[in-house]
């Protein structure tokens, strides 16, 4: 039996380890806007090897042995698919996002990745969608048309190329909640994201391994170390002891903190006008999301959310 008061503790820093992560992408919208050196693809770089052999660090710390992780071809593979066809798609394409547009978009659109799991569920598990699933569904793209209009038939409030970053974030955050559902059940969490954050990064680098001289500037650095400190290795560390106290149910529910947060940074920082059917959009967007977290005990094993690498 949980205590209540550590109950409300862990439930408040998982709160926080979301503004954490909406914080984040603030930062690496400071950091495009210094220099056009800067890239998505550098950044990406950066803050997956960094992270990655931070957590592995970690979890032999831990005495998690991530090296026998390897003894197993099959989890190999998996974890292997799961860093390049999951946690690479869906930070880079959200980083690609934010240069184009601003972190409250990229996080918003990012948020409509479980309808993407729940469409492959539909059809390759031949799961049923219920009324409340519909609704959602509706709603969360209602959403996105109203951020993506400002609520005009003939108008595009964002580019078409944020919108398609955005939205291929959102299939890479279904592939990267879908790919290690059964492996983390047999390894631990912080080994399977550790070893797919490295490769991932080190896969963008042998894609693009050379780059224009970033700025040597203290703000790029100090940026730098938060994209991958606080929007990566806290906030980990918190989700990963939060859910000893916190029911996932919950936890989900409080991811809707990071939209918002991201939001509410992009105003007060870098100036974003938020029109009011923008404001019905983005809540539209994250209450259809969190809706999809009221479900049976018996579904909800199905679906693994590991929303700690975020």
């Amino acid at each position: 039996m949980v205590d209540p008061k550590t109950r409300r503790l862990w439930t408040f820093l998982a709160a926080m380890a979301a503004v954490m992560w909406g914080i984040s992408g603030l930062f690496a919208k400071g950091l495009f806007n210094i220099s056009p050196k800067i890239t998505p693809m550098w950044l990406t770089q950066i803050r997956l090897i960094i992270s990655g052999i931070v957590l592995l660090l970690a979890s032999s710390g831990l005495k998690h042995t991530p090296i026998k992780t390897w003894e197993n071809k099959h989890n190999a593979l998996v974890i292997l698919s799961y860093g390049i066809f999951g946690l690479l798609p869906v930070q880079l394409f959200y980083f690609m996002c934010i240069k184009v547009a601003n972190a409250s978009i990229a996080t918003i659109l990012q948020f409509i990745g479980p309808f993407f799991v729940l469409g492959y569920l539909t059809i390759t598990h031949k799961q049923v969608m219920r009324r409340l699933d519909i609704i959602a569904a509706i709603c969360a793209f209602l959403g996105v048309f109203l951020l993506s209009t400002h609520g005009q038939f003939d108008h595009l409030a964002i580019t078409p190329a944020a919108l398609f970053w955005g939205l291929l974030s959102a299939v890479g955050e279904a592939a990267y909640t879908l790919i290690p559902v059964n492996i983390v059940k047999k390894e631990s969490s912080m080994v399977v994201t550790g070893w797919g954050m490295l490769f991932a990064g080190l896969s963008l680098v042998i894609i693009q391994p050379q780059f224009q001289a970033i700025p040597n500037k203290s703000e790029v650095w100090l940026y730098t170390a938060a994209v991958v400190i606080i929007g990566t290795i806290i906030p980990f560390q918190i989700m990963a002891n939060a859910l000893r106290y916190v029911v996932p149910s919950t936890a989900s529910l409080l991811d809707a903190f990071e939209p918002f947060s991201a939001t509410i940074g992009s105003v007060l920082v870098f100036g974003l006008i938020m029109m009011p059917m923008d404001w019905v959009g983005a809540v539209l967007v994250v209450v259809a999301a969190m809706a999809l977290n009221i479900i049976p005990k018996k579904r909800s094993n199905k679906i693994g959310q590991n929303k700690l690498s975020k």
